[in-house]
C-alpha cells in the first residue's frame, strides 16, 4: 500500500509539527507533501524523508508570508500529485483537505481545527484588517471558505485532536468525526522534588496565545514568568515585559522539558483546539492555570475533581484582573496539588494512545467504502479512546 502524509506548511515546530513526525514514524515508506517548508523549521526526524513542496515554495518570501497567500491554496493544494497512493493522510489546520485523492483511494483528515480566519475567528481577523486590505480579506474568505466546505465533502474520514474541534467539523463541514487527541511523548516528562518560583508559559509568540495577557498579569502581581517561543509579536511582548519577565527564545527539547519540571505553575491564557503544551507541563506534575474554553476544558482537571484531584485552575474571563485573581487563588491552594497525580492524569494523553487509535482508523476507513459504513463505525465507537482507556486503569 502507498501512503503519503500531508501537512499545511512547515515554517513553524509547534504541536502539529508533532502530530507529523508521529505519522511519519508509523508510515516509514511514507512521502510527505506540504505547501512549503523552510529547511531550518523542518523536524530533525523529516530531514532525510523527501518532502515535496507546491509552486508557492518558489515564490519569494513565502515562508515568511505564507498566511496572506490565501487566495492561492486551493490552486496550490490540488495542484500536489496523489496519484497512485492508496491511502493519504492529511495533518491539516488549513486547506490541506481539500487534496485531490485517486479513485478508490482512502483519505483520512487529521484536524487539527478548521481554518480559524476562515471560521470561527473571521471577523477578528477581518477587524484587524483596515482599507483595502480588509475588503481583498473579506472577498477572497468568501471564495476560499465555499471551497474550503466543498473541499471537507471529500474526505473519507475526518478525526479531530478533541472533542471542541470536532463541534466545529459538524457546524461548519456537517461531517462527523472520531476524536483522538493529539500524541504527548510523556516519557520525556519527570518530576523534580524541588521546583522554582517562576511561573512558565510556552508557544509561538502570535497574537492568539494571548501572552500579553501573561506578561501583563506578571508585571501587576510583580511574579518571575519565563517565556519559551519566537514569533512576529516577540518585539511588542518585550516592550510589555518587566523586569520580572524572561524571554528564553526557542530552545531544545531537553531545556524545554527541563523548564516545564522546574516551574512553580503553568500559564495559559489561549483559547486553543486542542494544546499540547498543558498536557506536557502536566506530565511534569506541574499544575496549569488556563483560559476555560477550548481544548483547556479537556486537557485540565479543575474546579470539580475531588480535593488532591484538580491539576489545574480556570479563569473564565479573558483579562487581566480574571487571571491575577487565579494566579493569587492557585497560590493559596498550591499545596494541594499532587504532583504525583498530575503526572499520572497526563498520560491518558499518551503517543502510544494516538499510534493505537489512529491505527484502528486507517482500518476501519479502508474496510469501509461507503461513508454510511463510516457513519455507523463512528457511532458505535465511543471516543475519545485515551480517556476511556486511562479510566480503565483506574486513574479517573
Amino acid at each position: 500500500m502507498r501512503v503519503a502524509i500531508v501537512h499545511h506548511w512547515l515554517v513553524t515546530q509547534g504541536g502539529g509539527e508533532r502530530v507529523l513526525e508521529t505519522l511519519a514514524s508509523m508510515f516509514p515508506d511514507a512521502d510527505i507533501f506540504t505547501l512549503l517548508a523552510d529547511p531550518r523549521q523542518i523536524p530533525s526526524s523529516l530531514r532525510d524523508r523527501r518532502i515535496r513542496q507546491s509552486f508557492l515554495s518558489r515564490i519569494p518570501g513565502s515562508n515568511r508570508l505564507h498566511r496572506h497567500l490565501l487566495p492561492l491554496y486551493p490552486m496550490a493544494v490540488e495542484q500536489l500529485d496523489l496519484r497512485g497512493y492508496d491511502l493519504v493522510i492529511t495533518s491539516d489546520a488549513g486547506p490541506m483537505k481539500g487534496v485531490l485523492v485517486a479513485p478508490g483511494a482512502t483519505h483520512i483528515c487529521y484536524c487539527h481545527a478548521p481554518m480559524r480566519y476562515l471560521w470561527n475567528q473571521y471577523q477578528d481577523y477581518r477587524n484587524e484588517l483596515s482599507g483595502i486590505a480588509k475588503y481583498a480579506f473579506t472577498a477572497c474568505a468568501h471564495y476560499v471558505r465555499a471551497w474550503d466546505y466543498a473541499a471537507a465533502q471529500r474526505v473519507t474520514l475526518f478525526a479531530a485532536n478533541s472533542a471542541n474541534v470536532s463541534v466545529r467539523i459538524q457546524q461548519y463541514y456537517s461531517r462527523s468525526s472520531a476524536v483522538l487527541y493529539p500524541p504527548v511523548d510523556t516519557s520525556l516528562a519527570r518530576l523534580e522534588s524541588n521546583t522554582g518560583d517562576s511561573y512558565l508559559a510556552v508557544g509561538r509568540l502570535v497574537a492568539y496565545k494571548r501572552l500579553d495577557l501573561v506578561i501583563a498579569a506578571c508585571n501587576r502581581l510583580r511574579r518571575k514568568l519565563r517565556i519559551i517561543g519566537i514569533g512576529p509579536e516577540e518585539r511588542k511582548l518585550r516592550a510589555l515585559a518587566g523586569p520580572s519577565i524572561e524571554f528564553l527564545g526557542q530552545v531544545s527539547e531537553e531545556v524545554l522539558w527541563n523548564e516545564y519540571a522546574r516551574c512553580r505553575a503553568f500559564l495559559f491564557a489561549a483559547e486553543e483546539d486542542f494544546g499540547m503544551a498543558p498536557v506536557e507541563a502536566q506530565a511534569c506534575g506541574r499544575p496549569v492555570i488556563a483560559y476555560g474554553k477550548g481544548g483547556s476544558l479537556e486537557s485540565i482537571a479543575t474546579e470539580n475533581a475531588p480535593p488532591g484531584r484538580a491539576t489545574g485552575l480556570l479563569f473564565h474571563e479573558q483579562t487581566v484582573p480574571a487571571l491575577c485573581d487565579t494566579m493569587l487563588e492557585f497560590e493559596r491552594r498550591e499545596q494541594g496539588f499532587n504532583p504525583v497525580f498530575i503526572s499520572d492524569w497526563a498520560k491518558r494523553f499518551d503517543s502510544a494512545y494516538f499510534v493505537d487509535g489512529f491505527r484502528e482508523l486507517v482500518s476501519a476507513a479502508i474496510q469501509s467504502s461507503e461513508r454510511n459504513n463510516l457513519a455507523d463505525y463512528l457511532s458505535a465507537n465511543e471516543y475519545p479512546q485515551p480517556v476511556q482507556l486511562t479510566q480503565q486503569r483506574g486513574v479517573r
